[in-house]
């Protein structure tokens, strides 16, 4: 996946006038040429130096949507398996606004998707894990759901429903987390990872209130 990360330093504050119409000018060429690609969301944060950080694979927890691409309709694509994920959610016993922020982290929704370390579809079963949880066909949405929640039902009793120790291991790897002690490893990514779901976790609470 092609990731892009920008930062540049804040001279002098800007206006919405400032922005507003580059936004504008650079959306109205896009449009005058007719492009055929799609374009990625845009996410952005300032940190506390000023910097301002843009990014279309947001890896910090910091990061907002800035500029929506208009790609897939991501209220779309959860509706498609809201009903497998209830019935999952249901049958293992494990929150269903859990379930739809790993989804939401792992795969963005994208039944289709391998990472680079050969993890596969919605919930990003690594083989084995697919194996241990006897999934048949890691691309089909079912399968994989019901998998994938297995899994996590697996960990939280593992880890005691300890949420955060859940996600690090559903991250890094259960054998992993009890290398450490049953500790949170000391990984970047891991770290970032459980930040963000647990910040999905709460957007979908808010959602519902």
């Amino acid at each position: 996946m092609a990731s892009a990360i920008y930062s540049s330093k804040k001279a002098a504050p800007l206006s919405r006038k400032t922005h507003v119409p580059w936004a504008g000018i650079f959306f109205f060429l896009l449009a005058s040429f007719n492009c055929q690609f799609v374009l990625a969301d845009i996410y952005r944060f300032v940190d506390k130096n000023g910097v301002v950080h843009f990014s279309n694979v947001p890896t910090d927890p910091r990061y907002r949507l800035y500029i929506s691409g208009g790609g897939r309709n991501k209220n779309h694509e959860y509706a498609r398996y809201k009903d497998v994920i209830r019935e999952m959610s249901t049958r293992y016993k494990v929150d269903e606004d859990l379930i739809r922020a790993v989804i939401k982290a792992e795969s963005d929704f994208d039944p289709s998707v391998v990472s680079h370390r050969g993890a596969r579809g919605l919930m990003q079963l690594m083989p084995e894990t697919a194996l241990d949880m006897n999934v048949k066909n890691v691309f089909d949405p079912r399968e994989n759901i019901e998998g994938g929640v297995k899994y996590l039902r697996r960990l939280l009793n593992m880890f005691d429903n300890d949420l955060p120790l859940t996600l690090a291991a559903y991250n890094a790897g259960e054998n992993i987390v009890k290398e450490h002690g049953c500790q949170i490893p000391p990984y970047r990514e891991t770290h970032v990872y459980i930040k963000k779901v647990l910040r999905y976790l709460q957007d979908y609470k808010r959602t519902k209130q």
